[in-house]
């Protein structure tokens, strides 16, 4: 009689768990589409498009129009670092033309895009091209904020050279506050956009790895000096508190 009862407790122990998984899973399926939507870059470089996200048992769909190609990728790569994810499907489309590659409308769009990522310096800088040749135009508060501006832009794939006609007001612009706190998923995307910008670290294989604004670094370089420059870039992108960087070097065979 005994055992009876307790076959009897432990099917309706296991009855129960079983009607209250669908609804957990539907409670964190939810939250994941909450934390894409409250994320800095849905709600800062993703704001003009149109992104939506649908979850289902851990897997995320994106549709919607998104103005440029990166966008498209931000966007996976945010959202495929948030809590709960399995998968991402990426549905987004290309709003009108997509500018043809290695042309200078496309190199453009990846200097302003690696920038944007970029602490240090402006993201209202204005950038025009002409057969590879960048012109840089705008504010900076430094010479120093200047030169690392054209030092970045040097650094893009395409680009065979930099004129650099910024002008130094020396005002600086005011500290982000903790309401513009960034989040880890948005800080994890945005390294990872920002080593694919630059042509000196877009071959590196890094694992990126965020939690607090501290992140941690993997992988393997070709030397020390690939290994510095990737923390010196990381070091500089938005959101970022701290590097730890745990990159190995390759070994020579």
């Amino acid at each position: 009689m005994n055992n009876q009862f307790q076959v009897k407790v432990l099917v309706g122990a296991m009855a129960m768990i079983m009607m209250s998984a669908p609804v957990f899973a539907s409670k964190m399926d939810n939250d994941i589409e909450q934390a894409a939507k409250h994320s800095y870059v849905f709600k800062t470089y993703l704001k003009h498009d149109e992104v939506k996200v649908e979850v289902e048992d851990g897997v995320a769909t994106l549709s919607g129009k998104v103005r440029e190609e990166s966008h498209k990728a931000l966007a996976e790569e945010t959202v495929a670092n948030l809590p709960g994810v399995k998968k991402v499907e990426n549905k987004l489309e290309i709003k009108g033309k997509h500018p043809k590659e290695k042309s200078d409308e496309w190199l453009v769009t990846r200097v302003k895009t690696t920038l944007l990522f970029h602490r240090n310096v402006s993201a209202l800088t204005e950038v025009s091209a002409k057969e590879g040749v960048v012109t840089l135009r705008g504010e900076a508060d430094n010479q120093a904020e200047m030169d690392l501006t054209a030092e970045y832009a040097s650094d893009v794939e395409g680009v065979k050279e930099v004129k650099n006609h910024m002008k130094v007001v020396g005002t600086p612009r005011p500290e982000r506050t903790l309401g513009d706190k960034i989040d880890d998923a948005s800080i994890t995307a945005g390294v990872k956009m920002l080593l694919l910008g630059h042509r000196s670290t877009s071959a590196v294989h890094t694992k990126v790895v965020t939690k607090d604004g501290v992140v941690t670094l993997s992988g393997e370089a070709k030397n020390d000096a690939e290994v510095s420059l990737v923390t010196k870039l990381v070091s500089d992108a938005n959101g970022v508190v701290k590097v730890n960087n745990e990159m190995t070097v390759e070994k020579t065979r």
